[in-house]
Parts: C-alpha cells; sequence; structure tokens
C-alpha cells in the first residue's frame, strides 16, 4: 500500500527537528520532513528563501497537461516510472448536448490523443482513467489521497486532497516528468499559516462560503509562498468532502497547497468509499501525524501567521466577476448588481465541478429544487450539471438524488471539467452580449467559460446555485426573499440539510481505468508525423553565454494575466500535445499596456500595427534573436499549465520580468530556461515604453540572491538602468544554462 512508512525513522526525524527548532512541529512540517530528500540538509530552512527537495508518493496528471509531460517524459529516456502515477482524461471532453451524446463525440474527436495516452501509459507503468470515468481531483479524492502523504499533479488544483490530510501541489509538466524519472522536487520551503477554525457553518452558509471568505482576506496572491493549514474544533466540524471545497480553491489563493489536519471526517470517508486498508492504516499512525500539542496552545509559536474564522458568523456569498476573491455577500448582492448594472437576469446556472461536485454537494442542491418541486416550480434558465466522477453519479442515481435534479429542468453533461475550463459549446445565450453566469466553479476569469468577454461569471455554493435556477434573478436572497410556486402559493427556501456521506456507502466502481501492464516494455507508441494535435519535442538550444543585448519587448502586459490569458484553453485545448501549433495562441488575451488592445502589438522594427502576438515573436526571433515579456502583478496566476511557459520559450522568449510572478507559473518558466526576473523598483514598470531595448548583463556572474541590471535604451539612444532580482538557486540555474530542466539531466 503506498505512503507507509518506517515508523521509528519518523519518530527519530521529528525529534531531531524538535530539537533544532526548540519547539514542536505542525502537522505541515511533519509531513514535509517524512518525505525530504534522503540526505538532504538537516539544517533550518528559511521560507521564501530555502528549498527543499521532495520525494512524493504519487504524480497525477489529467489529459490535456499529461500530454506535454509525457512528451518531455519520453525525452527522459526511462524504462517506467519511478513513482505511482496514474493519468485522467477529464479536460478534452467538450460539453454539447448531454452526457451520452458528448461521450461519443470526444471518443471519435480525441481518439488520437486518448491512444497516445493510454498506450504511454501502459508503455512507462501509470494507471489510465479513460473518458467519462470523472473529474481528475474527485477521482484522485476517492481513490488515491491519503492523510500524511505527498502528491504533485499536473494540475493547479490537485490541492483538493487537502481535504484527506494530504500535502498536495499543483505543478507543470517537467516536474511531473522529473519526478516519475526518480527526481527529486523541488520547492521554495514555505511559509506555514495556521487558519484556526471555530463554531459551526448554519443557515445557508458553506464550505464555500468559508474560501471565499479567505479569499475576501488575502486576495488571488496573498497565498503565495504559504501553506494554509486548517485546524480547530470548527474543522472538526467539516465533512471531508467539504474540507476538500477549501483546500481546492486554496489555488485561487495562489497557496503552495492547503491542508487539513487528520481527524474523524477522514476515516469516515475512507470507509465510506471503501478504503478500509487506508483508513486502517491512518488511523494506526494518527497520533504521529497529529500536531504537537504546542499548536493549540501557542499556535503563534509555529506558525507564520495565525487565522481566526468563526464559522457560525460566516455569510452565504457570491464571488465575481472576473476574479475570485472580489466577494460579495448575498445578502449585498443584489445592491452591488444595480449598482455594476449588470443584468439582472441569470443566463445559466452550472452546478458541479472538482470544487463542489461531492454527494452531499449534490445532495445539497437536490434538496433545494425539491422544496420547490412541491410548488411546481422548475429551473426558470438554463441548467447544467456536471458530476464530479462516475462513482459520484452511480450514487446520486442510486439514491434518487440525480432524479430530483434532472426533474427540476437540469442537462446532464459528463463527468468531466467541460463548462469549467471551457469545454463548452454553448448555445443558449449570444456571443459577446453581456450576461450573469452563475457556477459553483472556482475560476470566473474573463472569457474562461465560454469566451464571451462580456459574460459576467460568479462562483457560489451549490445550494446558492440551486436557489438561483429557481429564481433566474442575480440578485435573489433566499435568507429574506420568497418565490411564487406554478400553484400561486408564495414560499421561502429552507437551507438544505444532507448527509455529509451517502447513509449505503459510495457506489465503488472503477469503470473507465486501465489497469498497467506489468512489462510494457514492447508498447510501441506512434505519433503521426504529420499529427496537428501530437508533436515530437526537440531540445530547446542551450544558453550560448552570452548577455542579452538589445532585445525587443513584446508586450507590456496590463494588470491580471493569467495562465488562461497567456494560453488560453477553449478552441486550443485540442493542441495541448503540439508545441508550434499551441503556441499561436500565445498572449491572446493579455492586455498589451502599449497599445490597450487585446491579443496584438506593434512591430518596432517595421512599424506594423495590430499585429498578433504569436506572429510578432516569430518575426522577433529571426530578426533580433528573441524578445522580453513584461508582467504587471502576480503574472501567470491561475492554472498550471506549462504551455504559457513553453510557448513564448519555443517562440523566442529571453527573459520574463514583472512586478511579481505566481509560484506555479515562475517555476514553470525556470523549467523551460527563461530567466524570470522580478522588478526591485516595482514603479520601474511604469517607465518602460513600447520601443525601448533591453540588454541584460553581467549573466555569466549569475548567482542565488544576486541582482542582474538591464541597461534600457530609449529610442532617442539615452540609456537609464533597471534593477531585477530572482528567485534561482544554483540547480536552477543550471537549467538556464542548460536551456531547460530536462536538458540538464541529460
Amino acid at each position: 500500500m503506498q505512503n507507509r512508512f518506517d515508523e521509528a525513522k519518523a519518530k527519530t526525524i521529528f525529534d531531531e527537528k524538535r530539537k533544532l527548532f526548540g519547539r514542536g512541529l505542525s502537522y505541515t512540517e511533519k509531513i514535509l520532513f517524512l518525505h525530504e530528500e534522503s540526505g538532504a540538509s538537516q539544517g533550518r530552512k528559511a521560507p521564501g528563501k530555502d528549498g527543499i527537495r521532495l520525494l512524493p508518493d504519487r504524480v497525477a496528471m489529467q489529459d490535456a497537461t499529461a500530454q506535454m509531460a509525457m512528451l518531455q517524459f519520453m525525452q527522459a529516456r526511462q524504462r517506467k516510472t519511478r513513482v505511482r502515477a496514474t493519468i485522467h482524461c477529464d479536460h478534452l471532453l467538450r460539453a454539447r448536448e448531454g452526457s451520452e451524446a458528448d461521450l461519443k463525440k470526444a471518443l471519435i474527436s480525441n481518439r488520437e490523443i486518448y491512444d497516445f495516452l493510454s498506450s504511454a501509459a501502459s508503455k512507462f507503468g501509470i494507471g489510465f482513467w479513460g473518458p467519462g470515468s470523472g473529474i481528475i481531483h474527485q477521482v484522485l479524492f476517492e481513490n488515491y489521497a491519503v492523510p500524511g502523504g505527498v502528491m504533485i499533479g499536473t494540475d493547479s488544483h490537485t490541492p483538493n486532497a487537502g481535504g484527506l490530510g494530504m500535502l498536495a501541489m499543483g505543478v507543470g509538466g517537467a516536474d511531473a516528468a522529473e519526478v516519475m524519472a526518480g527526481l527529486p522536487w523541488e520547492t521554495p520551503y514555505p511559509f506555514v499559516v495556521g487558519v484556526r477554525l471555530t463554531g459551526k457553518l448554519k443557515g445557508w452558509a458553506s464550505a464555500k462560503d468559508v474560501i471565499l471568505e479567505m479569499l475576501r482576506r488575502f486576495t488571488v496572491k496573498g497565498g503565495t509562498g504559504k501553506v494554509f493549514e486548517y485546524f480547530g474544533e470548527g474543522a472538526r466540524s467539516l465533512s471531508a468532502t467539504q474540507k476538500a471545497t477549501i483546500t481546492n480553491m486554496g489555488a485561487e489563493l495562489g497557496a503552495t497547497t492547503s491542508v487539513f489536519v487528520y481527524d474523524e471526517s477522514m476515516d469516515e470517508y475512507l470507509r465510506n468509499v471503501g478504503r478500509t486498508a487506508h483508513a486502517d492504516w491512518a488511523k494506526s499512525v494518527s497520533e504521529l501525524l497529529s500536531r504537537d500539542e504546542i499548536c493549540l496552545k501557542h499556535p503563534e509559536k509555529v506558525y507564520h501567521q495565525v487565522v481566526e474564522i468563526d464559522l457560525g458568523v460566516v455569510e452565504p456569498a457570491h464571488a465575481g466577476p472576473f476574479s475570485p476573491d472580489r466577494v460579495t455577500s448575498v445578502r449585498e448582492f443584489k445592491d452591488l448588481a444595480v449598482r455594476e448594472n449588470w443584468p439582472s437576469r441569470v443566463s445559466t446556472v452550472l452546478l458541479g465541478s472538482c470544487t463542489n461536485s461531492s454527494y452531499a454537494d449534490l445532495c445539497a442542491a437536490a434538496d433545494i429544487l425539491e422544496q420547490a418541486g412541491r410548488h411546481g416550480l422548475k429551473a426558470q434558465v438554463p441548467f447544467m450539471l456536471s458530476p464530479g466522477s462516475r462513482q459520484v453519479y452511480e450514487t446520486i442515481k442510486r439514491d434518487g438524488v440525480l432524479d430530483k435534479i434532472l426533474d427540476a429542468g437540469a442537462v446532464l453533461l459528463a463527468a468531466s471539467c467541460g463548462p469549467c475550463i471551457g469545454q463548452w459549446d454553448r448555445r443558449d445565450f449570444k456571443e459577446h452580449l453581456p450576461n450573469c453566469l452563475m457556477t459553483t466553479f472556482n475560476r470566473n476569469f474573463r472569457g474562461r467559460n465560454d469566451a464571451n468577454p462580456e459574460t459576467r461569471a460568479f462562483l457560489t455554493s451549490p445550494a446558492m446555485a440551486a436557489v438561483l435556477a429557481l429564481s433566474g434573478d442575480v440578485g435573489f436572497d433566499p435568507q429574506s426573499d420568497s418565490l411564487r410556486g406554478a400553484d400561486g402559493v408564495s414560499f421561502k427556501l429552507e437551507p438544505p440539510e444532507t448527509p455529509a456521506l451517502p447513509p449505503g456507502g459510495m457506489v465503488v466502481l472503477k469503470d473507465g481505468y486501465v489497469p498497467p501492464p506489468e512489462d510494457g516494455s514492447q508498447i510501441e507508441i506512434l505519433i503521426d508525423p504529420g499529427s496537428q494535435r501530437l508533436q515530437l519535442l526537440q531540445p530547446f538550444e542551450r544558453w550560448d553565454g552570452d548577455d542579452f543585448l538589445n532585445l525587443p519587448i513584446l508586450v507590456k502586459t496590463k494588470g491580471k494575466t493569467t495562465t488562461d490569458h497567456i494560453s488560453p484553453g477553449g478552441k486550443w485545448l485540442k493542441y495541448r500535445g503540439h508545441l508550434a501549433n499551441i503556441s499561436q495562441n500565445m498572449l491572446e488575451g493579455a492586455i498589451n499596456g502599449f497599445t490597450e488592445e487585446t491579443g496584438h502589438g506593434t512591430n518596432v522594427l517595421t512599424g506594423a500595427e495590430h499585429v498578433i502576438f504569436s506572429d510578432l515573436a516569430a518575426f522577433y526571433k529571426e530578426n533580433t534573436g528573441g524578445f522580453v515579456i513584461v508582467g504587471d502583478e502576480n503574472y501567470g496566476e491561475g492554472s498550471s499549465r506549462e504551455h504559457a511557459a513553453m510557448s513564448p520559450r519555443f517562440l523566442g522568449a529571453k527573459v520574463v520580468c514583472a512586478r511579481s510572478f505566481a509560484r506555479i507559473h515562475e517555476a514553470n518558466l525556470k523549467k523551460q530556461g527563461i530567466l524570470p526576473l522580478i522588478f526591485e523598483d516595482k514603479s520601474d514598470y511604469d517607465a518602460i515604453e513600447m520601443e525601448d531595448r533591453m540588454s541584460f548583463v553581467g549573466l555569466s556572474k549569475l548567482k542565488p540572491g544576486s541582482t542582474v541590471q538591464c541597461n534600457l535604451t530609449r529610442k532617442n539612444g539615452k540609456t537609464i538602468f533597471v534593477h531585477f532580482r530572482h528567485t534561482l538557486n544554483e540547480e536552477q540555474i543550471g537549467w538556464f544554462r542548460a536551456g531547460s530542466a530536462l536538458n540538464s539531466t541529460r
């Protein structure tokens, strides 16, 4: 069984660390130290400065990111993965007509990709979950997440497993490839933030509202470099799946990960889904893995910061539009909608996603819909359901929960990501018209769900989503407002009362799972040289040792620039395994701070205007040897998609300099051999002009903690000096010199 460790050795490690620190240990620290690379430094590590090298128990990949991860792993020339790993087909399945029809079309349209991934999985000893089996994070939660373990996944919402007491981090495909090749995974040693939960949720408040409250306090970049560790009596009152909702959306904080301390709810969940052996093991080591007593009595001595949230005062809320940290209570939302002149009618309600598609979540929605059904009232607007997994689907079908949702007018979609990631052939609303979309998802960036920049997408709880499907009014508040049924009776909805777990246990099945053969060495992986969706990778060129001189600026992005803006999904998702094709979308959604246009720039060599960034990048690569991208705050926020780093590298980017970076994207830039630099003086961002040329000098002397000087040459020939800092360690500087992390392993 995975995740076993030597208990005697663990006790020795913990005792040594307690002596070194002069204090007790947090739950997070214990898991980190158990998984630290053998022979690693035993000295104290400075959060945010030092790195820690970890040996994960498991690697997980979804079908969009697995393509590039496996193409990179093939370059490592390994016979078999050294770490347990799975591939999950959840991202490429497009929502159109309904579950069965969409799945049939996906099996045809994506056959080339599914065949590649399944054959690669079989060859290299990787488990394969086929299309329709479920969303990666839900499947991992049901089958693999274990208290005290460490997992990395090529999706930013991998921290979902933190609801079962597992440290789970989102990474790029290169990280996954390296770990599967037997190398340790290095990450900055995190600050650990203790989040003490007291009280109990009441009324219409939900776990979704807890993480929205965290986002309101910390914003989308407030978790950078941090692990959020939840504990306290309030934490014990939450179910494992409620905990998972909170840790899942910890990704929106920019956090390294989030985790709940092991408790009885995790034991109950593991047994409910038939994982008795894992439950017994976790219970047997629970005392060892519990936080030391000092964490409760004197948390300020252990945690970098202590946050207090009384669950009893948490209010139901909506978040949006365009950012998950724009949080407004349901009580205040109607007035805000009026002030902002948002459409008053809900255009569509979307229920599900990895964040909110557990049995309890769907029961909550069903309870609300059943209440309305007694008065003959059904959904008043288009309403869609994406179950989290095949297991969830079969369980809600068995228990009559599914019928309640479908009877209210919902359309059943496949157990996949669908509209959450833009895999949605939306037909209920005309393009480019303002509308309000209410979802139980985790992200709401502009254009993410339907490619319509005028769609205002809001995040909410499953119960509130059901309420809004019934009312159709964005400002409806069930705490004060009434509905009128088809029977003419005016009535108020009551907060849902639902079981945390299915009383009859979760339906346990492995539909769609293909275990790897004992020996896959004879399996051949075929990639058609003429394929438009798959392309073998060629190593990036090594650094020639020269400074980067006189480089033009491709773009100075303005405001929020997420990985969705840098490498959009939607129609481009099908090219995730073809670097040349996917690179044609580079920066398609980014706002050019020089011209205020989106996805286009000006060629400073020819004067040509309104040039798409991919074409402009190719021109600069051919004529100047490369270019620079300048970013604003938290550049690269959002998804873990490494295409947002690989595409700029492929098209000739040498440097990306920004006011600040999101963690995963900065790591991906390093992995691909791009130099990520941070303005020492953030105001220098404002001083950069479109026709400036940037020369980065002294690169041969690059070392940890050093600064990098840029000679910025104006159009009139004047030169000013801009200084940057970086976070590269010695190994990462080696990646830069080699041209990529993978190059350095050859």
